[in-house]
């Protein structure tokens, strides 16, 4: 690395404006070109962003929807989850995840995740009961979970694996995308993800052709290309000016992802030598992962005084989910559940700024004011 600046910095978590900055003039026209077809619900430029969408994944076929939580929903109930089953989740991820189990009708199961953040295999295998009807693999942080072993798991057991993989698209796992290894998988387009609209927005992905058929019926009151309603369904349409703006920016999402890796080589090659820091596996570190690092979430057995020291220094960092797991939210009614790993990294975990904003610079002296902060 280059040497870092001698003077103090502001550098925010997440810049928002950059969302529509670095593209102002393609949106700024996709919006008026739509705007002034009228153009606004269920249009060609939402056929157009399903269509790139599943080709940018390798999926059959994409189906967009209000948001990443409705798409969960829609993929558990399409799927027939419903009252009566169990659905594994990690319970280090948003609360979006068991919510959508909850609201599917069915139970959620929180279970551990793994060094890497991941759901643990071995905790999914263990949670296995004549209930469990699924798995829902977190993708997490832009790194898609060890999914040979929780493939194994389903196939053993006849259960349905529904992808959550609202922070990974473009990940993969063995040349294998995010968001094709199940029934179904969820997407999410909030601002602050890899590929972000300026609202909510979400996408399904599938294989079959049947649950595509019906994830078509539920998002939009259960009616046909016709018009004629033919089951019930809901209200959850990927509005049509969302759908141009992110056809514009899944045009360059390829370089978005490698900047993600390039910085994400930069934290590690100026933070590695610090033992009481666990980094993110390095973007170059084992061939059968890809990963897009949505996030860059770190442990420090400091971290409450290291974030207070970086935040004195300018850098804002955020712990995710309010600092809890899933199952230590009270509120949610969870019968008591003990998960010794996910509480313990609970107590060290937060992120550092991780987006294409940063510069070079700015990523130098996040790395420097780390390091001067182990060496005082």
């Amino acid at each position: 690395m280059t040497s870092p600046p001698s003077t103090s910095m502001s550098i925010p978590f997440f810049r928002y404006p950059h969302v529509f900055a670095q593209q102002r003039d393609e949106i700024l026209a996709a919006m008026t070109e739509v705007m002034e077809r009228g153009a606004f619900i269920l249009q060609s430029d939402l056929v157009e962003f399903e269509t790139a969408l599943a080709g940018f994944t390798s999926a059959k076929y994409a189906i967009g929807v209000a948001n990443g939580t409705d798409a969960l929903t829609m993929a558990l109930r399409t799927a027939g989850i419903g009252e009566g089953d169990e659905v594994i989740v990690p319970s280090h991820t948003y609360v979006a995840s068991p919510a959508s189990v909850h609201f599917a009708g069915a139970t959620p199961v929180l279970v551990e995740c793994g060094p890497d953040h991941m759901v643990d295999p071995a905790a999914v295998e263990a949670a296995v009961t004549p209930r469990t009807a699924a798995i829902m693999p977190v993708q997490l942080n832009g790194r898609t979970c060890n999914m040979d072993a929780i493939t194994a798991t389903a196939e053993r057991h006849g259960l349905l694996i529904i992808e959550d993989a609202a922070q990974a698209l473009g990940s993969k796992f063995k040349g294998r995308n995010a968001g094709t290894f199940g029934a179904a998988a969820a997407f999410s387009f909030y601002p602050a993800k890899l590929l972000g609209c300026f609202g909510d927005g979400g996408a399904i992905t599938t294989n079959d052709a049947d649950m595509a058929r019906k994830l078509n019926l539920l998002r939009d009151h259960g009616r046909d290309e016709t018009g004629l309603v033919v089951a019930w369904g809901i209200n959850s349409r990927l509005d049509n000016l969302q759908a141009a703006i992110l056809n514009v920016k899944l045009r360059r999402l390829d370089s978005e992802i490698e900047r993600r890796r390039e910085i994400a080589r930069m934290y590690r090659e100026g933070l590695e030598e610090i033992d009481d820091l666990v980094l993110p596996p390095g973007p170059d570190s084992d061939p059968d992962h890809f990963d897009v690092y949505q996030n860059y979430e770190i442990e420090s057995s400091r971290r409450d005084a290291l974030r207070s020291s970086l935040e004195q220094d300018g850098v804002r960092t955020i712990i995710q989910w309010a600092g809890k797991a899933v199952h230590q939210f009270d509120g949610l009614g969870i019968p008591p559940t003990t998960l010794p790993f996910t509480e313990r990294m609970f107590t060290r975990c937060f992120l550092l700024p991780m987006n294409t904003s940063l510069t070079n610079e700015e990523v130098e002296y996040i790395c420097d004011r780390i390091r001067k902060f182990y060496s005082a």
